[in-house]
């Protein structure tokens, strides 16, 4: 997917922004579209990046639960953590059998579980794996999140997902449905993570003519949700904002324990290029190192 180019050079940082803010925040998706790399290439690259200065920024890899046993015939060095992933309307069987096949590699950890959300999901909670639910777009969306909610307080940590990139059968949902979705959560005290689309830092228009979010804008609108308890409009303006220039003064004006915060919200989100995130923050001054 081609990105329109993006010159954030007049909103550069004069210092960092806090570290906490952006530590395992991009989950590494990159055998899931748009990326669909190979899974030994995915696997021999992501282990590599983890003597880059920016590792700590990095996530799990992101496998399909459906083809997680490739797994066990892929080459690696050192020990990997995994999260299974499994599409709304993959039968939880299928994430079971997974994790019970990886359990018998010693050099395999699956540390999470991602699924969607049905009349079953709940059986999830008793693999004693931190779960995400990813919800439906639309009017059972809150019903959903209500009801990952109740279950918070088991043993398991628990939180929502939602699909913010396009699909075959929908497309980016629009700043009014993400900010509907993040003030629900915030009101609701429940964490979430986002996946698909979120390349770039921020919110831009792809060359082929498709809307996406920054992931900046969903930190920031995340932090005026908790702080200033902004509803949708608000939230709505900040997830719009295509100037670097706001997003940057508020990243930056947020100390450890405002990163903190919105990070125990807006947890991580997937990218199949994880490379992009990082040079997006060294661009703008955000983090010292380059991608």
């Amino acid at each position: 997917m081609s990105i329109t180019p993006q010159d954030p050079s007049p909103a550069r940082a004069g210092d960092p922004a806090e570290r906490a803010l952006f530590r395992a925040l991009v989950d590494d998706a990159a055998v899931f579209p748009p990326g669909l790399a190979p899974l030994p290439r995915a696997v021999a690259e992501h282990l590599a990046r983890r003597s880059e200065p920016w590792a700590d920024l990095v996530g799990p890899l992101l496998v399909p639960a459906a083809t997680a046993a490739e797994l066990l015939d892929v080459p690696r060095t050192e020990p990997l953590d995994v999260v299974l992933v499994a599409r709304p309307g993959t039968p939880l069987t299928v994430v079971e059998e997974a994790v019970d096949r990886l359990a018998g590699d010693a050099t395999l950890a699956v540390v999470a579980v991602e699924i969607g959300w049905s009349d079953r999901w709940h059986e999830a909670m008793g693999w004693d794996l931190p779960v995400s639910v990813e919800v439906p777009r639309g009017p059972d969306q809150v019903v959903a999140l209500e009801d990952v909610r109740e279950h918070t307080a088991g043993k398991s940590p628990l939180q929502a997902k939602l699909r913010t990139g396009s699909t075959d059968t929908a497309p980016v949902p629009d700043a009014t449905e993400l900010a509907t979705f993040l003030r629900t959560c915030v009101d609701l005290d429940l964490g979430f993570k986002l996946t698909g689309g979120l390349h770039r830092a921020v919110a831009h228009t792809t060359a082929d003519g498709e809307d996406q979010h920054g992931f900046l804008n969903v930190l920031c609108a995340t932090r005026w949700a908790l702080a200033h308890a902004a509803e949708v409009p608000e939230l709505v303006a900040l997830l719009s904002e295509r100037d670097p220039a706001p997003l940057v003064d508020i990243v930056t004006g947020m100390s450890h324990a405002d990163a903190s915060v919105v990070r125990a919200f807006f947890t991580a989100y997937g990218c199949c290029g994880v490379t992009d995130p990082v040079h997006d923050l060294s661009t703008l001054g955000l983090i010292t190192e380059t991608a």
